[in-house]
Parts: structure tokens; sequence; C-alpha cells
């Protein structure tokens, strides 16, 4: 079966982690995607843990592209990627704002021999504006965005986020969308697009409860505050007597009144605006009193949504995972070895044919 952007060069300049996943998501989906990398190769090929001396989280990111490198600062290197410039169909870019500009590769002066190219440019603050050339990494991003306020745990040990939100919410799943946008409009028009991706922008977005209830209230939300990120005993992490998480997102009133029933909590404390952090306390200590083991069968009868946090070796032999194919696809490592492949969101019917893949590596 033909995929969705089969027949779609993408010239691939961007580095370490939003734009090689975007450009990995659209290999996925049947795209040519040839990075374009300096002498050595980019940063993301030297991301820890090496196997073999080569880095696995450059493995899987860059599965199935190809590897161009040339040196810009010299006309032979700019020539070789000229040319495939002029044939992309987008380009995809992650350098601070002026840098595309001083190798010879801007939006303006690619467009005058690809008029028809989609080209994305991804950076923390964007192209315009006080920050643009202010240098960030994704704590910045949901600092300067009021998202880390909103829950950054207690003051004397704030807890850093899982998850490279501004990453991959702002960077990587903006320019997918809209690269795909522009290919749909060319697709009518037959013109191409600049596309400005600040990874900033798009934290706003996961701020939307807060910034409803700023408007509503005249207040600013108070860390820990809201329903959502620990102001409710409903939506809360609860510790295990064995030192494991139980996830409670019982709120709904019936999931409510099942979880309760299940952990037996009192009746005076059932009724949680009364008095929240008394109900959030008593589940505490009752939740603490047992095992993992003894409330993951409860919870799982009660089908309260309520679960055991699952490390990442539980979550990858979990069979619901498995069973829907998400760990089918490989990254083939120099030496044989398989890696287990990001499972990218694409549809499975619109996805390579391809189970097993190799990463581009430097010759």
């Amino acid at each position: 079966m033909t995929k969705p952007l089969s027949g779609i060069l993408v010239a691939d300049f961007s580095t370490l982690l939003p734009g090689p996943m975007a450009t990995l998501m659209l290999a996925e989906a049947g795209a040519e995607v040839v990075k374009i990398e300096r002498p050595g190769g980019e940063e993301g090929r030297r991301f820890m843990p090496l196997y073999k001396g080569h880095s696995a989280p450059f493995a899987l990111l860059n599965r199935g592209k190809k590897s161009l490198v040339a040196d810009l600062k010299t006309a032979e290197g700019k020539a070789v990627v000229a040319d495939l410039v002029a044939r992309a169909d987008v380009l995809v870019e992650q350098f601070r704002p002026g840098v595309m500009e001083r190798l010879g590769f801007g939006y303006e002066a690619v467009k005058v021999k690809n008029p028809g190219i989609i080209y994305c440019s991804i950076s923390g603050y964007g192209q315009m504006g006080p920050r643009q050339k202010e240098a960030g990494h994704d704590i910045n991003y949901i600092g300067n965005t009021g998202l880390l306020s909103l829950a950054p745990g207690p003051l004397d040990r704030p807890v850093v986020p899982p998850a490279l939100i501004a990453d991959l919410g702002g960077g990587t799943f903006p320019a997918v969308t809209n690269i795909l946008l522009a290919l749909i409009a060319r697709g009518k028009t037959r013109k191409g697009a600049y596309l400005d991706i600040a990874m900033t922008d798009a934290m706003f977005m996961f701020t939307w409860y807060a910034l409803a209830t700023m408007q509503v209230t005249g207040k600013n939300p108070n860390p820990g505050e809201m329903r959502h990120n620990g102001g409710s005993p409903r939506y809360q992490l609860y510790p295990t007597r064995d030192g494991k998480l139980v996830a409670a997102g019982p709120l709904e009133d019936h999931f409510w009144a099942a979880f309760t029933r299940t952990i037996g909590l009192p009746p005076e404390f059932v009724n949680d605006e009364r008095d929240p952090k008394a109900t959030r306390d008593a589940i505490r200590a009752i939740i603490a009193s047992k095992d993992a083991a003894h409330w993951k069968p409860l919870f799982a009868a009660a089908d309260c949504c309520v679960t055991i946090v699952a490390t990442m070796e539980e979550a990858l032999a979990d069979p619901h995972f498995v069973g829907r194919g998400l760990f089918n696809r490989k990254v083939v490592m120099p030496d044989g070895r398989e890696m287990t492949a990001i499972p990218v969101p694409v549809a499975e019917e619109f996805r390579t044919d391809e189970k097993k893949l190799p990463f581009p590596v430097l010759k």
C-alpha cells in the first residue's frame, strides 16, 4: 500500500530532539528524510547511553532516515546541500533565528529556486519578538509560560518534570501538524509555506484550565491548587507501604464512590468538598497501610480509574501494549542487534511496511 508521504523528500537540518522526532514521524509515514549533518555528525550522536560506540537515543530518533554529511562553511558542501534543498518538498531546521540565513539557506533564498517548499523553523521563542535569540531549554520554556508554576513540587525539594513537554508538545507535534496542513494547502494552491514553530507558544495550550480559572476568578492559580495538579484528593499520587505509587483519578462521582468503597474510606471523609486535605490525608494513610500487590487487583476489579504506577520495564511487558503491537518495530544496530523503536503516534495503516530499519551511520 502506498503510504501518505511516499514521494515526499524532507531535508532535515534539525538536531537533538524536537526536529528529529518530527522528521521520524514523517519518515514513518513514508517520507524520504535526509539528515544534513556537519562533519563528525550532529550533537545527538553523542547522546548517552552508547551501544558499541553508537548513541542509542540517536538510533531510535533517526530510524529509517538517510544522512548527508556536508561542511556548510565550504563552497563544495553548500553546493551538495543546495541540490538537495532545491528538490525537497519539506525543509526542517532548528537553529536560532538568523543562522540559516548566514549559511545561505534561509527561506527567502531557498524559495527562489524552490517556491513550493514547506519550510519549517523550530525554535524556542520563534522568529520574532524580544526573546527570539534567547538561549533556553525545555525547563525554561515551561517556566516562562506559567506552566511549571502550577505544580513545581515543594519549594524545599522542587520536582523536575519527567517529560520534555516543550520539545515534544511545543516543537514536534506542532511542526508535524503544520507541515501536513501546509502539504494539503500546497496540493490546492501549488504554493509553499514558511512555518514559524515556537516551542513556548504551544505551552499555553497546556495551561488551558489555569487560563480559564484565572480569567473568571481574577486570581493567579497557586501551585497544587487546581483539580488536576494536586488540589483534589480525587486526582493524586498515593504511596503504598512498599514504596510504589497509586495513581488515583476517580474524578467522576461514580468512580469516586467505587474507589472509596474499595479502600474502606470512613464516611466522614467521603464528601471531599468539606475538607479536601482531611480526605486526602485519610486516603494516604489507608493506601500506605498495604503493599501495591494488595491494592492492584482490588482497583482492577473496581474499575475506578485507579492504577499502580508502572516502571518502564513493567510498561514494556504490559500485555495490553504488547498486544496492540506498539513494540513490534525495531531499530537495527550496526552489529545486527535489534532495539525497540519509538512507538510514534502514526496510525498503523499509514506507517511504512518495513518493521526493521537501521539508522544512518557516519561513514
